[in-house]
């Protein structure tokens, strides 16, 4: 993959218990074909971590230093790794904002490890929009199949109440200013989407409505639906936006889980992450996939081309 010069990209280290390290090491000759990557780890714990699986660092890998010294714990939800992990991020978050960078990729990090650590956020994307005040968008997926959230981590009793026509007419519209696809589908919230109002009337009074009012402000048929749920995805391709989580997660997942990233769309910087979590069952024993993050680097490349 052959580009005019090398985007810089700041790397989260994600959980130092967790399989984020080993993927940034295991792919670092790869990766650095594509981009220059620039790691946000200290040498401390870089050494400790290549140390823990016997892997030799490379001569170039560039880090940003981040402050920080805890004994790695592989497997352990633990708050000093949860706060570190934070940290890197905030740190490559900050170099993208400076512009010191083109665009952050981040490695996995422990919602549970944060929360040890006193963190207030859920995971990365709540950190952006907090930071930059927009409302991103989380998408998941591969180039075969992409998925958008319209409602992300919160309970499922809450999500009908959030289904409403104006909120999800302005995610159409941002999500539609973000991509360059061609088409995309909605699901319906419902069973059958509601199957004509007997199983639910989200799909008659909220999500239809938006769907055509959106079109209209967009002036193209770029959004079709409401989409029965369970058989949306029986193809294995297309661009969709699920209503909730594990609607859209759940499919994508179970179709393409190695080669899957998740990426933060409708802010001023660009941000791709794994689509994987901390995988604490294998940490440091050298058996972690790097599909995903090689996937999600790519990416990167894939929309220094189209802008």
């Amino acid at each position: 993959m052959e580009i005019r010069e090398k985007m810089k990209v700041a790397i989260s280290i994600g959980d130092l218990n967790g399989v984020g390290i080993e993927i940034a090491l295991k792919s670092h000759e790869k990766i650095k074909q594509w981009i220059k990557p620039v790691y946000c780890i200290n040498e401390k714990m870089l050494k400790k971590a290549a140390k823990l699986f016997n892997y030799k660092i490379p001569e170039d890998f560039e880090i940003f230093e981040i402050e920080g010294d805890f004994e790695i714990k592989p497997g352990t939800v633990d708050a000093d790794a949860g706060k570190y992990s934070f940290e890197s991020f905030m740190t490559a978050v900050n170099l993208a904002k400076e512009k010191k960078v083109n665009a952050i990729t981040t490695l996995p990090i422990n919602k549970e490890s944060w929360a040890k650590a006193s963190i207030k956020y859920k995971g990365h994307t709540e950190v952006l929009r907090d930071v930059f005040k927009k409302d991103a968008i989380m998408m998941l997926g591969c180039e075969k199949m992409y998925v958008a959230l319209f409602t992300e981590h919160i309970p499922l009793k809450e999500v009908a109440e959030r289904v409403k026509k104006d909120r999800l007419i302005k995610f159409f519209i941002d999500f539609y200013n973000s991509t360059n696809f061609h088409k995309v589908g909605v699901l319906g919230l419902n069973p059958h989407a509601g199957d004509g109002g007997v199983l639910g009337e989200e799909e008659i009074k909220e999500i239809l409505p938006a769907i055509k009012e959106a079109n209209k402000i967009i002036n193209k048929d770029f959004y079709y639906g409401p989409l029965v749920p369970d058989t949306a995805f029986s193809s294995g391709k297309g661009r969709f936006i699920a209503m909730y989580h594990d609607q859209g997660l759940a499919p994508l997942k179970a179709l393409y889980f190695d080669e899957s990233i998740n990426v933060s769309l409708n802010l001023p910087i660009l941000r791709t992450s794994v689509d994987h979590g901390t995988a604490f069952d294998i940490a440091y024993k050298g058996i972690a996939n790097t599909k995903s993050y090689e996937n999600a680097i790519k990416y990167i490349l894939n929309h220094q081309k189209l802008t």
